[in-house]
């Protein structure tokens, strides 16, 4: 049976750390402030925002939650964005995704300073991710590595396969496998033979919104899984893309859903946070 990777013991850790980060920092009269932008009421997000304030809370992180209308302007959203832009009390600046569908997504994440930017997504940290230089790293593939180094695993020469190429986590993740060294294939919708590549690797991320697709015969004996899927099934419980109990069977290392990514993703944007409170000051 494999090594369940715990996300609520891991995202503990961090966050131990970063409370006694931010008493050092508020000692030295800096007071980090996490701003987070919420448009609509899409229930997942409204989850989710409940979930950063509290963190907040819990590490003495100043919360600034900003709830607009499902309605709110283009315009009207920039021109927030701007007035958090130059607050210098505010620090990090999230707003939560996805966005209405008459919002330009790209347009409001790039409205976001780079140096405020703690989800890294605008285009100035995910160039710097890019060449390995140093920035704010997304949240999600941040927290997949912080499991994958709790495993022991050494990546060097291993090689990896990616299920899923989005911005937000299946490009970042490759990257930065890469950059430990790991020999790295993306997978997706129109990948072929996709069960004999994903049966060939030492590491699989899976990223694909699909609930429980990576089954046993796609995991290679004693490899190491790491599952960023969260999907509700009709009765209402919880699943990962990947499935558990079958896989668990023949992986070294696994983590569930819920209590796994979901948990250090949020546990690294407080980390990003009191890193852009220490960098602006």
């Amino acid at each position: 049976m494999a090594q369940i990777i715990s996300g609520k013991e891991l995202a503990q850790q961090v966050k131990n750390r970063v409370s006694q980060q931010v008493i050092q920092l508020k000692e030295k009269g800096i007071y980090p402030c996490l701003a987070v932008v919420l448009v609509g009421k899409n229930p997942a997000s409204m989850t989710y925002v409940r979930g950063k304030e509290k963190d907040c809370q819990q590490c003495g992180i100043e919360s600034r939650v900003i709830h607009l209308p499902e309605d709110t302007g283009q315009q009207a959203l920039l021109e927030l964005l701007h007035s958090l832009a130059v607050d210098s009390q505010v620090h990090g600046i999230l707003v939560q995704l996805p966005l209405p569908a008459h919002l330009d997504e790209q347009a409001v994440i790039e409205a976001i300073p780079p140096e405020k930017d703690v989800d890294g997504f605008t285009p100035v940290n995910v160039g710097r991710m890019m060449i390995g230089q140093s920035c704010f790293l997304p949240c999600t593939p941040a927290g997949c590595m912080e499991m994958l180094r709790h495993t022991n695993i050494n990546l060097t020469g291993k090689r990896a396969v990616v299920l899923g190429r989005s911005n937000i986590v299946g490009k970042p993740m490759s990257m930065l496998l890469l950059q430990q060294n790991a020999t790295v294939t993306i997978c997706h919708s129109r990948t072929e033979n996709l069960k004999e590549i994903c049966a060939r690797a030492d590491v699989l991320i899976a990223a694909v919104g699909k609930p429980r697709f990576v089954t046993q015969e796609m995991v290679k004996l004693g490899a190491v899984v790491i599952d960023v899927g969260i999907n509700r099934l009709e009765d209402g419980t919880l699943c990962g893309d990947v499935d558990f109990e079958a896989v668990a069977e023949h992986a070294s290392a696994i983590t569930p859903v819920p209590g796994g990514v979901g948990l250090m993703t949020r546990a690294m944007l407080l980390v990003n946070t009191v890193q852009a409170a220490c960098q602006q000051s």
